[in-house]
């Protein structure tokens, strides 16, 4: 087993009526910025169950995050909270909106009028504001990790940051902020999770039993709930769903393996050049992926085959493959692509794809590190 450090301090309030205990968690002398995105907590009755909660706090409010979130549109946030000396960021919503609040923690305090090159060069002010999320629509598992992934407009780059002192301090999670999603966002969800999961587990054997086995269970939790939520979306479907998608990125599973996440650096580019749903750029690009580094990938996805699947094949080349359209045929029943032709009218150019990786130094990919330009073009290749 590799050696690892593990750490994750969120405090997370689970359940029915949880958003409640904001008023217990969050500082009584907090003044706050209330982040949030298009504007459905207003409509589902999030936003007055949070106001409640906050009680006489001061609080501010900044709208209108993006399903992906600009940078520039933060930088604007981030002079509100300037503005109303807010200390303390709450993002309500999901995992865009709590990925820009992590973000904004950080960028309240930066140096400079575009300080993007300096947070891109892990160069984070000392000091930055507290985080706290309210979770309404699970994915990502943001409420309860470091990264936040942006997108500057004007540079047309989608970027993953990573600061472990932005982790959020508080999680709110309650799983009835889910029913008035549609079958889009909960199939979106569920998949991004499922992907999460297998970016960490489908890779190179390691001595990691718990981790393994671990993420088999979250795996066969969101195969097995994902479905449901999508057709029945009852109180059992929505609460496991929220957790394991939780589960699927906070550290744990990745505690010691060898991680690969080539699929979600495509399709970031995906996502930036071309306004695409997150998940809806990583459907097509896992199973290519897959395919592409199949040998290498063998023994983690035969496994996976008989022991998430139940496939009974007993040759790993046969069991691995099977894996992949097993995964493939998932993805179509929640209702997402699985070639980039069901994109369109997007056309991809594989030519900006290779150069948007590159300009954020993030070739070579893979757990091997052994995708470079030519190995992304193949894979767009075989996501057609």
């Amino acid at each position: 087993m590799i050696k690892f450090d593990l750490i994750n301090p969120t405090h997370i309030a689970f359940g029915e009526g949880s958003i409640a205990e904001l008023s217990r968690l969050v500082p009584q002398d907090a003044k706050v910025l209330l982040l949030y995105g298009g504007g459905s907590i207003m409509r589902n009755g999030v936003h007055d169950q949070v106001r409640k909660a906050l009680g006489n706090r001061a609080v501010t409010e900044f709208g209108g995050v993006e399903v992906n979130p600009h940078y520039e549109t933060l930088l604007r946030a981030a002079a509100t909270a300037r503005d109303a000396d807010s200390d303390y960021v709450l993002g309500v919503g999901g995992g865009s909106v709590i990925d820009a609040a992590k973000f904004l923690a950080y960028l309240v305090t930066a140096e400079g009028d575009d300080p993007w090159d300096d947070l891109k060069a892990k160069r984070f002010p000392q000091h930055i504001l507290p985080v706290g999320a309210v979770l309404t629509l699970p994915a990502t598992g943001s409420e309860s990790n470091p990264v936040s992934v942006i997108t500057s407009v004007k540079r047309h780059l989608k970027y993953p940051f990573s600061n472990p002192a932005a982790r959020p301090a508080i999680a709110i999670m309650d799983p009835s902020t889910m029913a008035s999603l549609d079958r889009r966002q909960l199939g979106n969800g569920v998949v991004d999770a499922v992907t999460h999961v297998l970016e960490q587990y489908a890779t190179t054997s390691t001595n990691t039993p718990v981790q393994m086995g671990y993420s088999e269970t979250l795996l066969e939790v969101l195969f097995e709930w994902g479905p449901k939520l999508l057709e029945e979306n009852t109180p059992e479907a929505r609460e496991n769903v929220m957790w394991a998608a939780n589960q699927a990125l906070n550290g744990l599973i990745a505690a010691g393996v060898t991680e690969d996440w080539s699929t979600h650096y495509i399709g970031h580019a995906l996502g930036a050049l071309y306004d695409i749903d997150h998940a809806r750029t990583l459907t097509p690009l896992m199973p290519a992926v897959f395919r592409y580094k199949l040998r290498d990938k063998q023994q983690m996805l035969a496994r996976y085959a008989r022991r998430v699947w139940k496939v009974s094949e007993p040759d790993d080349a046969k069991a691995a493959d099977r894996a992949v359209a097993l995964t493939e045929d998932f993805f179509r029943r929640m209702g997402l692509p699985v070639t980039t032709s069901e994109l369109a009218p997007v056309v991809i150019s594989a030519d900006d794809v290779v150069e948007h990786i590159a300009a954020l130094g993030q070739m070579p990919l893979g757990e091997g590190r052994d995708i470079g330009p030519g190995e992304v073009r193949a894979i767009l290749r075989l996501a057609r």
